[in-house]
């Protein structure tokens, strides 16, 4: 009997359009959902007449895959994932490959990889970047885990993956464990930290220039034609430009409060406990959160008198100062989300390739932009940069955009305009510039409260001091120095 190439469980619309794509690439999949009537509606439907193998069961999906076995769940993230490996587990043999497709937490990719292992299985966590139209024509896929399942899935995942300008496909092996999802997970920090930039020139045209959303809409299309160039910009210029039933701007009619699914967090939880400053990615989950305060908001806005806006500047010049400002802050967040990587892959004893993850998101993902192909060239000329701020290019580029950059983050403040994302990718940048920060004065309040030492410019790092500071202190100190 003619077996499946690969089994797929949770025809949800990405799972759906995942074995679509597979199939469109010539591979027969074996499919199964939880809830069955689903199997036999895809195969009446969108399925009809393609090579799919419809099952009806865990036994039936395993009994219809060629060795080694590859069934690759597309279910939600957290306990179901978890489930399904114990309903496969029984019908699965050693060498067999268990893929997790969901938006999976990397700790949690970790561990299921060392427990499939432990029970002779190979196991895969990959990131799958794109939405529904990705998942059909072409995502970007991050995968990691057992690096011996790799060879088994590789022309499955890079046929059905998006492909840049050469043919290059948007998805290469990541790295051990939960590297695929780590790298999935940043992506998605920065998608954040990408939408929350945009949302705030947003503003800043609307609300400070007062600009239509037709106007608004002209904008982002020039800026398409640009440096800016990138799928965000172009949904953005399409939002903008979208009526309502009765032709106006259906943009003016949402709430204004912002959703997240928890990707976001996990990054700034990941940036914190590596001790990594991941400010503009931090902003804008709070941003999100500060908008779902939507009662709060309107009840302070009766309190609270705003400045008075109005805008008596150059109109185009203001908006290149935007646009300038915009590429400088976006710079930055991928610096920070490229530190995070570096410092994680040392946790974890990961070998990220920082090139490669930039050509992986060229592509099929969200954040796709040609800025990324500077990101790559930055790596493949410097693998050893530690901050993308550094590289020649970039250094260029946020040199030129730093006037412009300020003027637009002041005049926001100024007229009461929240940018937190704006705001703290220059703090970031002016710190990161700076030989000396404060920091001095707070390790010796540090050592005034609680004796936790300092280190002295006239002395060799790694010696520790103490001081009592009042006279009438003890001279014992901490023994534990944490920078």
């Amino acid at each position: 009997m003619k077996r499946a190439d690969i089994g797929l469980i949770g025809l949800a619309v990405m799972g759906e359009n995942l074995i679509l794509n597979m199939e469109s690439k010539g591979f027969t999949v074996a499919c199964y959902n939880r809830t069955v009537a689903k199997v036999d509606d895809f195969l009446n439907g969108r399925g009809k007449g393609k090579n799919f193998i419809g099952c009806h069961s865990i036994e039936e999906l395993t009994q219809n895959l060629e060795r080694p076995r590859r069934v690759m769940l597309m279910v939600k993230a957290g306990k179901p994932v978890d489930d399904f490996i114990e309903q496969l587990l029984p019908h699965l043999e050693p060498g067999d490959i268990i893929i997790d497709g969901g938006n999976s937490h990397f700790p949690d990719t970790t561990r299921r990889t060392q427990y499939v292992e432990s029970k002779g299985l190979l196991y895969i966590g990959t990131g799958v970047s794109g939405g529904e139209e990705g998942a059909l024509l072409g995502p970007s896929m991050m995968p990691g885990g057992s690096p011996a399942a790799w060879p088994h899935v590789k022309s499955i995942f890079q046929s059905i993956a998006a492909k840049v300008e050469d043919g290059s496909p948007c998805c290469d092996w990541v790295g051990e464990n939960g590297a695929g999802h780590f790298v999935k997970m940043v992506h998605n920090g920065i998608e954040y930290g990408d939408m929350q930039l945009i949302c705030e020139a947003y503003q800043i045209m609307r609300d400070l220039l007062g600009m239509s959303a037709d106007e608004m809409s002209d904008v982002f299309r020039a800026w398409n034609d640009s440096d800016l160039n990138s799928y965000l910009i172009e949904i953005t210029r399409d939002i903008l430009a979208y009526k309502d039933a009765d032709g106006q701007p259906l943009v003016n009619r949402i709430l204004d409060t912002a959703g997240q699914k928890g990707t976001g967090k996990w990054t700034g939880i990941a940036a914190l406990d590596e001790g990594v400053p991941l400010t503009l990615i931090g902003e804008a989950v709070f941003a999100r959160c500060l908008s779902a305060m939507k009662d709060e908001r309107v009840a302070a806005s009766k309190v609270f008198a705003a400045p008075a806006v109005k805008f008596t500047g150059d109109k185009q010049a203001f908006l290149d100062d935007i646009k300038q400002a915009l590429y400088a802050a976006k710079i930055v967040s991928y610096a920070q989300g490229y530190t995070l990587m570096q410092a994680a892959a040392k946790t974890y004893n990961w070998n990220l390739n920082y090139g490669g993850i930039a050509l992986m998101w060229r592509g099929g993902c969200i954040i796709r932009s040609i800025f990324l192909g500077k990101i790559k060239e930055a790596f493949d000329q410097n693998p050893a940069l530690s901050n993308l701020l550094l590289d020649p290019f970039f250094k260029e580029k946020i040199e030129a955009a730093q006037a412009g950059w300020r003027r637009v983050t002041a005049a926001a403040l100024t007229h009461g305009i929240p940018v937190p994302a704006f705001a703290t990718a220059l703090c970031y940048f002016d710190g990161y510039r700076s030989e000396f920060l404060p920091a001095n004065l707070l390790q010796a309040q540090r050592d005034y409260f609680g004796a936790h030492t300092y280190e002295r410019l006239d002395q060799p790092r790694g010696q520790f001091f103490h001081t009592n500071w009042t006279g009438h202190g003890g001279n014992t100190s901490a023994s534990t120095y944490t920078v």
